[in-house]
């Protein structure tokens, strides 16, 4: 039994330790994050409830039709006068006015139905629908923008992380070297062939090495815990696309750096859209309104038409009262226009008129600011290449020298100060030429993020 367990217990680690093996390309990580980031969550919430919005402006098409029932139990003396029903519903009670109070009551009865419908509005409902759906329009960019900004950030943490992985792999490669001069160095120096200063100073150099290797490791648990929560994942170690370290894009140095479909800029739009519509929707508040209305009344009592000269003419039985004896119809057109509102309006429309403006203006800065993003991406993207050229120059250079110098050094026709020079040099090249492979991609990601469009980078990295 035992046996069995462990061998259950070892099959489940193997499985979980592939599981978490497994590479994570570029694009799985940026659907990743639009899945699971509970920012873009909360917008498409928003998106989800401006579409009702939209759906509620279009039902006010539709005509109020109002239904009520009322049954109620009481006396009807009743005296000539007026009577307003200010701020709310009345009780009414109806008879000829009579000499003395009468404490006779009964059950009587109400049934209506009113149908009010606004049939022209001088384009208030379609208006209204329309803001509705800019605004629907304004959040869907919103949307769109947010989701395009954070794959920017995903696509930097990405690349972050492989670079902080490849110096620690860098890292890792210059301890094992440290250590294969110290081992070297330690047995020549007991056999009595060195002295024993350049044994000590060689394992500083291994404990040296070994620092810069864990402080390299600390960086890479850094970005990942910042990629992990981009991704909405919990806390994880990744394994990256290997060919973002082992490659370049190619450069197009004729292509021309376009913004006029960038998801701020479509954002901007929309907003601008949304208050040009809203100026058109105060402007139809200036017009009338006009209704058609109709009622249709059914009305029961206890009482006689006689009570008013008998008074023994009525009867308390509930189904005598709540029946229909009764009925009314009411026909008619309705026009409401509050004239100052011609007036009144006029502020409102200027107002919107400024937003309006001023997000034009803001419109037009973000237009500049991109355009000179991109250009300046261009061009860094140029410099990225030449710069990692230059690295391929100097890596080259600096591995001959390490191991012409390890040869002299092994043979005793150098010192371990020219070794340990040879050996700083080679790291440094190491890390020069990881960093300016990965600065390419990261120009790469700045100039799509300039111009709005992340295929440049993922249709770059499908090599």
């Amino acid at each position: 039994m035992n046996l069995k367990f462990i061998a259950l217990v070892s099959l489940v680690l193997v499985f979980s330790h592939s599981g978490f093996s497994q590479v994570l390309q570029l694009p799985d990580a940026l659907q990743r994050a639009v899945e699971n980031y509970d920012k873009i969550k909360s917008k498409k919430a928003v998106v989800l409830a401006s579409a009702q919005h939209t759906v509620f402006q279009q039902q006010q098409y539709l005509p109020d039709v109002t239904l009520s029932a009322q049954q109620s139990f009481g006396t009807i003396n009743v005296q000539h006068g007026p009577l307003y029903a200010y701020g709310g519903l009345a009780s009414a009670a109806t008879s000829m006015p009579m000499a003395e109070q009468s404490w006779n009551a009964a059950f009587g009865a109400l049934y209506f139905a009113n149908v009010n419908w606004n049939i022209f509005t001088f384009g208030r409902l379609k208006q209204q629908v329309a803001t509705a759906r800019s605004k629907e329009q304004t959040v869907t960019a919103d949307l769109d923008q947010e989701i395009f900004q954070h794959q920017v950030k995903v696509g930097a943490a990405y690349l972050n992380l492989l670079a902080s992985q490849r110096i620690k792999y860098v890292q890792q490669k210059n301890l094992e070297r440290a250590q294969v001069f110290y081992e070297m160095t330690d047995i020549r120096a007991k056999s009595g062939l060195l002295p024993e200063v350049d044994a000590s100073l060689s394992k500083a150099e291994v404990s040296h090495a070994r620092s810069l290797q864990i402080k390299a490791y600390d960086k890479e648990l850094e970005y990942a815990q910042s990629l992990a929560v981009l991704l909405g994942d919990e806390y994880q170690t990744y394994q990256l696309d290997s060919l973002f370290s082992t490659s370049v894009p190619s450069l197009h140095p004729g292509s021309t750096a376009q913004v006029k479909d960038h998801p701020l800029l479509a954002w901007e739009q929309r907003k601008i859209d949304e208050s040009v519509q809203s100026e058109q929707l105060i402007h139809t508040y200036k017009m009338p309104n006009v209704s058609a209305f109709g009622v249709i009344q059914g009305r029961g009592s206890g009482f006689d038409w006689n009570y008013a000269q008998d008074k023994t003419a009525y009867s308390s039985s509930y189904f005598k009262g709540t029946g229909i004896d009764r009925g009314n119809y009411l026909l008619g057109l309705s026009l409401n226009w509050n004239i100052t509102n011609l007036f009144r309006y006029n502020s409102k429309i200027r107002e919107q008129k400024h937003i309006t403006e001023s997000l034009q203006n803001n419109y037009q800065l973000l237009n500049k600011e991109l355009n000179a993003q991109a250009q300046l991406a261009k061009n860094q993207l140029q410099n990225a290449f030449e710069n990692f050229e230059e690295t391929k120059v100097q890596l080259a250079a600096a591995q001959l020298a390490y191991k012409q110098h390890t040869a002299l050094y092994e043979n005793g026709l150098t010192n371990l100060v020219d070794y340990t020079q040879a050996l700083y040099s080679l790291n440094r090249a190491e890390i020069d030429f990881e960093i300016a492979q990965n600065n390419v991609w990261q120009a790469l990601l700045l100039q799509a993020s300039a111009q709005g469009d992340l295929t440049i980078l993922l249709n770059a990295s499908r090599k």
